[in-house]
């Protein structure tokens, strides 16, 4: 029974996604006033965030919920949701839309804490309704809560149900970890069954008199788990005064004891050299007292509250612990350090096509490292610089130096290679130190600007300006034809060619060309018709002679040069927001059925996560204006771009026509992440 538990538990923790979930029927009952009052304070949150992954940062969209808790407009969320935003709107209850700067986030208990940008709301606006926290250890099995949020980016919302548990942990240790850290280590959830969905993510578990007993975090099955209203509101106030939570760390890592008639806690293992190893403390050991208070875990549920204790201490005490060690009584003093998050942020490296990441204390254990030194890859991207050396560099391995010079992080690396390629109009080949578990490597990385492509400019070639289909014999037969015809049928006469200005038709048989017979007649002889078309010069004249509606047909028709190909045209590749125009083309025009002068750039490429591709903008658009500027060159559309780039314009609008349709995309990018 537990084994089906777990299972479902790992197959149904919910973080916040935009899937939709079923909707369960509850019986409709009414809410409490005080609860009503409540509703206005929460808040919808929509995020761009960013995370490295193939070798860039990706960004990527995604809603959850928030409640305010302050007049200032302070609000409270989840880690999860907002913790890596490069930039947030929240939508108060009245559609109200309000910009929101991250103030500091906390994964180790899935918290982030955001400040309303409140000098943009109109100055009549109606002061924001705030939430109060209620004291959530004297919330009880049986009391009645109400789940507040929005979910799957809807309108806010509540359910109600009853508190089902109020100790409530993951029962695999480490089975939801958030940037490396495992949030089980701290937080017991307030188990309820009142109804939560995707999108419900940092919304507010409220009790009948309306106050926060706690902060939804996820959904379990039928159940909901919500962070304590006591250690959010510790946590959320340490973030908006520091941006940070200080912690300590002693290396110390314990566990329930083994016989349920001993009182304590055991110790599970000991980090090398951690400050708990210098203490003495050894595996095995009974922890009866830490710091003066008195410890138990008999059950797993137990571990967040003694991990909140040691956590909580101040960097650099010294704390006096007691127990038992084979039965005999023990003492030892502990000093604790400061304790560093699990992983540092990534970064991108483009001229490298990888992120990386600087060693953190927790970081370079983990990895059985000697000291924090060096530059770890934190993602590769597949056809990149240092995915196309060999031997490649893969993640995990750590850079050491380039060219002979030492590299101790991130700083040296983007330094040095910024001399490497500075002035450089093509890829450097780079000696790379770089260490692969215990081994210690080199390979060469091409880093720097990409060569730029040659494009070969085609010789000019005739254009008759048709598209045709070879008449084959069972399409001559069909056509009351003998088997033995040869030639080609003209399936489309391009407008403003040779071919219209002739007087051919959609529908015509062509058999020769100036006598000769087009050898054509099985469907692998597609290429035989333009093939002799190219044998001419532009400005050649052609007798066509063919079939039209039973009569016979010659026509006289002078080849002009052949229109520049989509490939022989300019094109921009945007960096910033990371997609790529060019100009039209004469088949540009015919498919998407353009007048002759009618403006445009086709967008030929975006990237995905990038600024381009969270406003909407897709392969095959045609872009007819920006910023209300029509654009129907390249290099205009570069200088304007430029201009506006180096401005920093708040948002960049493009009215685009897709297929039958014209939009507008708005470009909205976060300059202080860009």
């Amino acid at each position: 029974m537990l084994n089906t538990y777990r299972n479902i538990l790992l197959f149904c923790l919910l973080l916040n996604s935009y899937s939709w979930a079923e909707t369960q029927n509850a019986p409709t009952l009414p809410l409490a006033e005080a609860v009503e009052n409540v509703y206005p304070a929460i808040v919808r949150i929509e995020v761009v965030s960013e995370q490295g992954s193939s070798g860039r940062m990706m960004k990527s969209r995604a809603t959850g919920s928030g409640v305010i808790i302050s007049k200032d407009g302070r609000v409270v969320t989840n880690h999860h949701v907002a913790g890596k935003a490069t930039r947030i709107t929240c939508r108060l209850h009245n559609g109200e839309e309000v910009m929101a700067d991250l103030l500091g986030a906390d994964p180790m208990t899935d918290l982030a804490v955001l400040l309303l940008r409140m000098e943009d709301r109109p100055a009549n606006s109606k002061p924001l309704t705030v939430a109060n926290f209620a004291d959530s250890d004297k919330v009880e099995i049986g009391d009645v809560c109400f789940a507040m949020g929005s979910p799957a980016g809807l309108s806010q919302s509540v359910t109600r149900g009853i508190v089902s548990n109020v100790a409530l942990i993951s029962p695999n240790k480490g089975s939801f970890r958030l940037d490396g850290e495992n949030v089980g280590e701290l937080v017991r959830w307030l188990g309820h069954d009142a109804v939560i969905f995707p999108g419900n993510s940092g919304g507010p578990l409220v009790d009948e008199k309306g106050y926060i007993i706690g902060i939804n975090e996820v959904g379990i099955g039928s159940l909901g788990g919500a962070i304590p209203s006591n250690l959010a509101r510790t946590v959320s106030k340490e973030l908006a005064e520091n941006g940070f939570i200080s912690r300590c760390w002693t290396g110390l890592e314990c566990q329930p004891v083994l016989n349920p008639n001993e009182k304590g806690i055991l110790v599970a293992g000991i980090i090398e050299e951690s400050p708990a190893e210098d203490a003495g403390l050894k595996p095995g050991d009974l922890i009866k007292t830490y710091d003066g208070r008195t410890v138990m875990a008999r059950i797993a549920e137990d571990l967040p509250l003694f991990n909140q204790l040691s956590y909580g201490m101040k960097v650099g005490k010294k704390l006096k612990i007691t127990g038992l060690r084979k039965n005999k009584k023990m003492s030892w003093v502990l000093t604790t350090a400061t304790r560093e998050s699990a992983f540092a942020k990534e970064r991108e490296l483009k001229s490298w096509g990888i992120t990386i990441r600087d060693f953190t204390l927790m970081s370079s254990l983990e990895a059985r490292r000697s000291s924090k030194k060096g530059a770890q890859v934190h993602s590769v991207g597949r056809g990149g610089p240092s995915n196309s050396a060999k031997p490649s560099l893969n993640r995990g391995d750590v850079i050491t130096g380039i060219n002979g010079s030492p590299v101790t992080g991130i700083a040296d690396l983007v330094r040095l290679s910024k001399k490497i390629t500075e002035g450089k109009n093509e890829p450097v080949s780079t000696l790379v130190s770089f260490e692969r578990d215990m081994a210690k490597l080199l390979t060469v990385v091409k880093i720097g600007p990409e060569a730029e492509e040659n494009r070969p400019v085609q010789a000019w070639k005739p254009w008759l300006g048709v598209s045709t289909q070879v008449l084959t014999r069972e399409l001559a037969e069909a056509l009351n034809m003998p088997k033995t015809t040869r030639g080609v049928r003209i399936a489309q006469v391009y407008p403003r060619t040779p071919s219209q200005k002739a007087g051919m038709q959609a529908g015509d048989l062509l058999f020769r060309i100036d006598g000769q017979i087009i050898q054509a007649y099985r469907t692998e002889d597609a290429e035989v018709f333009g093939n002799m078309i190219k044998e001419y010069k532009p400005g050649s004249l052609a007798l066509f002679s063919g079939m039209r509606d039973g009569k016979k047909l010659d026509l006289n028709v002078t080849l002009e040069k052949r229109p520049d190909p989509s490939n022989e045209l300019p094109d921009y590749e945007e960096e910033t927001f990371e997609f790529t125009v060019r100009e039209l083309s004469f088949g540009d025009r015919v498919s998407k059925r353009l007048k002759e002068k009618e403006p445009g750039l086709v967008v030929e490429n975006v990237e995905p996560a990038g600024w381009a591709s969270l406003a909407g903008l897709r392969q095959g658009d045609l872009v007819l204006n920006i910023n209300g500027e029509s654009m129907s060159e390249v290099d205009l559309f570069e200088k304007k771009m430029n201009q506006w780039i180096k401005n920093e314009e708040k948002r960049i609008i493009f009215f685009v026509k897709r297929g039958i349709h014209t939009l507008f995309l708005e470009l909205e990018p976060d300059w202080d992440n860009t």
